[in-house]
């Protein structure tokens, strides 16, 4: 018996949207992840991008447990003396709410080239409006 390995004609992409929502933030961002890189299908091959497109809305309405609103810190350096900027969780929802998933759901992907091209799928909006309705998005199945 051969092993499976999947291919780029094997590949079926699909549209998902998810309402972000009252969603924890790592828990939703985990299950992005794995619909990024085509865990939740029968061909996965670690090696192939065979991951569907996510759409995530609400952005700015995603719940977090405990502190972590006033705790969580976002850090940056921009590359000169003294150039360390921090914000926190609730600064960065005022600001940027896109950058809080995507920088969620890239500290779940692997450090390589092809988590950098899984990431390039992944598509945040801060409300309820997307500019994807020609791809037909199916709602993806989001656990608690």
């Amino acid at each position: 018996m051969k092993t499976y390995v999947a291919n780029s004609t094997d590949r079926d992409r699909r549209w998902l949207l998810v309402d972000a929502e009252g969603q924890t933030l790592g828990r939703l961002a985990t299950q992005i992840a794995d619909a990024l890189r085509g865990k939740r299908k029968p061909e996965y091959t670690p090696h192939v991008d065979t991951g569907d497109f996510v759409i995530v809305v609400n952005a700015e309405k995603i719940s977090v447990t405990g502190n972590k609103m006033t705790e969580k810190m976002y850090r940056r350096h921009t590359g000169y003396p003294g150039g360390l900027r921090e914000r926190t969780l609730a600064e960065m929802l005022e600001q940027r709410p896109e950058e809080v998933i995507r920088k969620a759901v890239r500290g779940m992907l692997p450090r390589n080239r092809l988590a950098r091209r899984q990431i390039t799928k992944l598509k945040v909006y801060a409300g309820p409006d997307h500019p994807h309705e020609a791809q037909k998005p199916e709602p993806m199945e989001v656990s608690a």
